[in-house]
């Protein structure tokens, strides 16, 4: 990412270095529009922004959905706006409950439109996409928009997110307490319905395809990113189906085979494309063919 780039350019995961690279460059205003947010990346920032000396000059707004529902399953992290509101001498925060953009600009520089959250999944474990803006017109534009929604959101001191903190480890203990005293067939129930959902999912997946057609697919579409071994597949097979790669299981839905298993499977998918002439391996990794 430079600069001088006027056409937009894509956004592929991982993006932490595109996302240093916008922290990088700015130089008076940064926005950072993400529903979720966790403490780390918050550090992150604010690290960054002191190692280079302008953290004292750079006013950092953030819009996000400060829901406690969103701190109770761990979503967010409200300490993130605490420890940036106290690093930070110029830091604005706005509370908008129906926000689900992920955006960031630098200035009227440079703005990164994208699916990933302000979190560690968000930025280098998901499979996440983007668009990189960096022509002035259209990054003071989606700037422009966001400075519009914030005023629909409710303005939030930073100071006040930390009675909201304390309300939440409250909601969390409370929650826990009620965990603690549900019966033992209620919670048996609650994982009995829990297996039969998860399988319920899983027969959409039996639904047409079998396993070894899903994992020809996503073997090519992983290919076409260039070269990998059957080492470096697996985990990458495992992160896009979780549902059919786990490793602890073997369940047979409908005839269909989803489990531990999955690596055999993905050999066989292996062999067929190679048969039909769609990928070839080299001795060491495996190419499509062309």
């Amino acid at each position: 990412m430079t600069a001088t780039s006027r056409s937009p350019t894509l956004l592929r995961s991982p993006w932490t270095a595109s996302f240093h690279g916008l922290l990088s460059e700015v130089e008076k205003n940064l926005l950072l529009v993400s529903p979720f947010v966790k403490l780390s990346k918050a550090q992150g920032i604010v690290a960054e922004l002191e190692w280079r000396g302008v953290h004292q000059d750079i006013h950092v707004e953030v819009l996000t959905d400060l829901r406690p529902e969103s701190a109770l399953n761990g979503s967010t992290d409200l300490e993130a706006f605490v420890e940036m509101g106290r690093r930070l001498p110029s830091f604005g925060l706005t509370h908008l409950p129906s926000l689900h953009a992920k955006v960031y600009v630098a200035d009227r520089k440079t703005a990164i439109v994208t699916s990933g959250n302000l979190t560690d999944p968000g930025l280098s474990g998901n499979l996440e996409y983007g668009v990189i803006f960096t022509d002035e017109p259209t990054v003071e534009k989606i700037r422009t928009d966001f400075e519009k929604y914030a005023l629909l959101g409710a303005r939030v001191p930073w100071e006040d997110v930390r009675a909201l903190l304390d309300e939440t480890r409250e909601l969390k203990e409370l929650l826990n307490k009620a965990d603690r005293t549900i019966h033992r067939r209620a919670r048996r129930a609650f994982k009995e319905k829990l297996a039969a959902t998860r399988i319920r999912l899983l027969r959409h997946r039996a639904k047409g395809k079998t396993t070894s057609a899903i994992f020809s697919e996503t073997i090519l579409f992983l290919l076409s990113k260039g070269p990998l071994t059957t080492v470096e597949l697996h985990p990458l097979i495992q992160r896009l189906h979780p549902d059919i790669c786990d490793d602890t299981i073997e369940l047979v839905i409908d005839g269909v085979h989803f489990g531990k298993k999955w690596k055999h499977r993905v050999r066989n998918a292996q062999q067929w494309l190679k048969r039909e002439g769609k990928i070839r391996f080299d001795g060491e990794r495996w190419h499509i063919a062309s």
